[in-house]
């Protein structure tokens, strides 16, 4: 949530489910009970929420930030591709007869969420929100819930029975249908993510796919120091990791080709054939060239 004066931003709020722009926070009866947020720290959510343009951040999270992109220029244009990669993995899930998803780590609502993607590319899709940060669900209860098919839990993803035994998951996730688990730019934020994605993957039917974007320092050594400053201002563990790493969080799931790779390589579609830059026309936007800074991938799980 921003202000003309970032100095004004409170170092304190009551969790509620708010207006847009709205600094006053209060508990609305359905949200969860009270809780104080330390505003004047910055939240995973709301920086990522800068670099994607939004507004749901304050002068904590714009200082981080922009520490940040002088270290790594590329850091918001990271966060966005990280968007259209997932949009292109719903988009290809859905084509393979997937219809339920569930966002863990979802973040703040953003000008295309999850459950849009899903329901340009199929029919009567289901979606499930998860997120631990009560100020993102209070958005996501507030602003996403359109019907009976979306859902927005507060849980933490270190704690996998907790998520399946919600009654979210249970309401909306059908244990016999294949169904998409989301973890973009979220697996990064735990010192072992091994643990909780081995136990939503073994709970899962066949079938069911695995979506990942995971930061790595693999091609921007500078991530390095981008990573102390974020660990440091928020007190979140931030551990970028390597290909092989990345690749072991897909077992059971078999990664769909072209397998985990840098993030704006990945594509459901065929490459099409190289053309030099001067056969380009004006309207095709080259390649970033600046180093990724996310890994990332789309496994499916083998059919019984």
């Amino acid at each position: 949530m921003t202000s003309d004066d970032d100095t004004a931003a409170p170092r304190e709020a009551r969790v509620s489910v708010p207006a847009l722009g709205v600094r006053a926070l209060r508990v609305a009866p359905e949200a969860e009970p009270r809780e104080t947020l330390a505003l004047h720290r910055p939240g995973i959510s709301r920086v990522h929420d800068y670099f994607l343009g939004g507004k749901d951040n304050y002068a904590a999270d714009r200082d981080l930030a922009h520490r940040i992109l002088r270290v790594l220029p590329q850091a918001a244009e990271s966060a966005r591709q990280g968007r259209a990669f997932v949009a292109r993995a719903v988009r290809a899930l859905a084509g393979r007869g997937i219809r339920q998803f569930v966002d863990l780590g979802c973040g703040l609502p953003t000008a295309d969420n999850l459950h849009q993607m899903a329901a340009r590319h199929t029919w009567g899709s289901r979606v499930v929100y998860v997120d631990d940060d009560p100020l993102v669900i209070a958005h996501a209860r507030a602003l996403l819930i359109e019907d009976g098919n979306i859902a927005a839990l507060r849980a933490d993803l270190r704690d996998p029975a907790a998520i399946l035994g919600s009654p979210e998951w249970r309401r909306l996730i059908d244990p016999r249908e294949p169904v998409a688990l989301v973890l973009s730019s979220v697996l990064h934020f735990l010192d072992d993510p091994h643990g909780p994605v081995a136990a939503l993957g073994e709970a899962v039917a066949p079938g069911s796919a695995l979506v990942v974007a995971h930061a790595t320092a693999d091609f921007a050594p500078e991530a390095a120091e981008a990573t102390r400053l974020y660990r440091e201002a928020s007190g979140v563990p931030f551990v970028p990791r390597g290909a092989a790493e990345v690749e072991r969080l897909f077992d059971p799931f078999t990664p769909l080709a072209p397998g985990v790779v840098p993030l704006t390589r990945w594509s459901p579609d065929p490459a099409p054939p190289a053309r030099p830059a001067s056969a380009r026309p004006a309207s095709v936007v080259p390649p970033p060239s600046r180093p990724a800074l996310l890994y990332c991938g789309v496994g499916v799980r083998a059919s019984a």
